[in-house]
């Protein structure tokens, strides 16, 4: 039987930005492996700020499987951290503790930087590029700049043959920023795929001598102020089945109105430094307000065109989640605002 190489794959407890870890284990199986065939595995704790030195046993269990090209029989498995007694999930694990629902449908808009020596791709040394405008979905070396094309397009064919759901791509407002979207239905499979895929992108950058930069901010001083540029975010957008098929203009209100009743609890979850980026500028809303508006990208949540002309029906976008957010934890924090609202 062929030899697999299980890519093993978990969130660490650094805060307030979690880190990605992997290790592989080898194993026979006679095809590709499902997911109810993957062994739970352990793993030091006290390496990765999830337990002390002096009992440092964590357990990882198996939560999805794709198949991973760059290897022969190549497999990434995405897990969950347990403790010792294989049950109880660990602290760090923010996975286990959200609600789930495969009726709610998620498309995150996943905003990064690629950095070099310190810097986004393409800045001149010790200085900044010209101010924003021409980077945007732009094309040639001087808007795009070394090797981002060939990156985004070398992860465009990973996911889509570890059968992620990437939707799409582009170069970003500002230089060396790029998107990427994937979609999936509900809260932890959604999540699954956007942790994913960033690890894939992680890796697939090594090579190259360049990092992937998920904070909202990554430079401050010029870079944001005198040349006025955008952050980062995860735009969330999301519907349920009752907002594909029902709608409505009143459910629609009460379901705005529940979303600014919790606007701190979801502002929580929405990544670290969000201040830095929610400021009411650079196509935000300032982070201590909540509003909606048509096609306004400097709500809070943006409703599409379509979503009024069907009958306030179909998909709605929250703007608030930064780049460095758990997705995990946005989609769950989403889902109970959502639960709280009757549907009738």
């Amino acid at each position: 039987m062929p030899k697999y190489k299980l890519e093993y794959i978990w969130l660490d407890g650094y805060t307030p930005l979690a880190s990605l870890r992997s290790k592989t284990q080898i194993k026979e199986y006679a095809s590709f492996p499902k997911l109810d065939q993957l062994p739970n595995w352990g793993f030091d704790g006290s390496s990765t700020q999830q337990a002390e030195g002096k009992n440092s046993d964590c357990i990882l269990k198996p939560v999805a499987v794709y198949p991973d090209i760059t290897r022969k029989d190549g497999a990434l498995v995405m897990c969950e951290v347990l403790m010792p007694d294989h049950k109880t999930p660990h602290p760090s694990n923010s996975r286990a503790t959200i609600p789930d629902d495969p009726d709610t449908w998620f498309g995150f808009e996943q905003e990064y930087f690629f950095f070099r020596d310190g810097a986004p791709l393409g800045f001149p040394a010790g200085g900044f590029p010209s101010p924003q405008g021409p980077y945007y979905t732009g094309v040639g070396y001087k808007n795009v700049g070394p090797v981002a094309r060939k990156l985004v397009e070398e992860h465009i064919d990973q996911c889509i043959a570890a059968g992620i759901n990437i939707e799409g791509i582009n170069a970003e407002v500002a230089k060396g920023q790029w998107e990427f979207q994937i979609f999936g239905k509900g809260s932890k499979s959604a999540a699954d795929q956007l942790w994913a895929a960033r690890y894939i992108l992680m890796r697939l950058c090594e090579p190259y001598g360049v990092d992937i930069e998920l904070r909202c901010k990554p430079v401050l001083g010029p870079f944001n102020q005198a040349l006025d540029w955008n952050g980062s975010g995860m735009h969330t957008n999301f519907s349920t089945k009752h907002m594909r098929e029902v709608g409505g203009k009143a459910y629609f209100e009460k379901l705005m109105a529940a979303f600014n009743e919790h606007r701190d609890e979801h502002i929580a979850v929405y990544g670290p430094e969000n201040h830095l980026r929610l400021t009411g500028l650079h196509e935000t809303q300032s982070i201590d307000k909540f509003n909606y508006g048509l096609a306004d990208r400097g709500a809070s949540v943006r409703i599409p065109h379509s979503f009024v002309n069907n009958g306030y029906k179909g998909y709605l976008e929250d703007r608030r989640p930064n780049s460095a957010a758990d997705p995990y934890l946005v989609a769950g924090r989403i889902i109970k605002t959502i639960q709280s609202v009757p549907t009738s």
